[in-house]
């Protein structure tokens, strides 16, 4: 059980600002659980989600600022680690076709204009989207079944990117601990995982068809394979910047696919 115990502190740890001991050992085993039991951690970050969004709704505040606030609460709730992914990513694409020259650039602390403005983008559209589900649906459960849906996807897609066979860009870093460390059986068993868990959270949401948190996780995570795929071209392949850009592409293109009125809300 060791690498299970670790491989769930490594995840929490990880991915969330939650307070838990550190493993005591971290090896590919290690590693290769923590990735598998990504949306496990994402929990405690989809219920703050929810939550902040039912209290918005029992505020009386606009969708909006609900919006904004579930938004906040889980980029803080991580630590901002998959927002300064994003930015990185997108300084490292930006710059010259040069791998190493792109690699070093994605290592500095700084972020760079191509950065910031993804990063304005990419938060504005997952705000908007999700102010957007109150709009289609006055249903608040809808909004918050959304906002829990779209974290738990983002995290899901960890194990299909760390899946064997995609090779780390670098030697070091926290790409190269998980880059290849979960077999693609458990990849794709995780992933059967959560499209059903999404199935049946829009299932119980009046309103919502059935099959629309389904729809929401699958299409995030084949723009998160695009994404994946270019950036192992350009880079070499993975790094933890990377990781954090797929993490924000798949909760944004969940909260789209949720908020469009043409996919099935009346």
């Amino acid at each position: 059980m060791p690498p299970v115990r670790d491989g769930l502190r490594m995840a929490i740890g990880t991915l969330t600002a939650l307070p838990i001991p550190p493993p005591r050992l971290v090896d590919r085993r290690v590693a290769a659980v923590a990735m598998a039991v990504a949306p496990l951690a994402a929990l405690p970050l989809a219920g703050m989600a929810a939550l902040t969004v039912l209290a918005g709704a029992w505020l009386g505040l606009p969708p909006l600022v609900s919006a904004v606030a579930a938004v906040g609460v889980v980029a803080l709730g991580s630590r901002g680690l998959h927002l300064d992914g994003l930015a990185d990513t997108a300084d490292g694409l930006a710059s010259s076709y040069d791998r190493d020259r792109a690699l070093d650039i994605m290592r500095r602390g700084d972020v760079g204009p191509t950065g910031v403005v993804t990063l304005v983008l990419v938060v504005s559209a997952q705000i908007a989207a999700l102010a957007g589900v109150s709009t289609e649906d006055p249903n608040v459960a809808a909004t918050a079944g959304a906002a829990a849906i779209a974290v738990v996807a983002g995290r899901s897609v960890l194990p299909l990117c760390c899946a064997r066979g995609i090779p780390a860009a670098r030697p070091e870093g926290l790409g190269a601990a998980v880059a290849g460390t979960v077999h693609p059986v458990v990849a794709v068993m995780v992933a059967v995982l959560v499209g059903a868990a999404a199935v049946v959270t829009t299932s119980v949401i009046p309103g919502v068809p059935w099959w629309k948190g389904a729809l929401a996780v699958v299409l995030s995570w084949a723009a998160a394979a695009v994404l994946l795929s270019h950036t192992v071209r350009r880079f070499g392949g993975l790094t933890g910047d990377v990781l954090g850009a797929c993490v924000e592409t798949t909760t944004l293109v969940s909260l789209v696919v949720l908020a469009s009125s043409g996919l099935g809300l009346p």
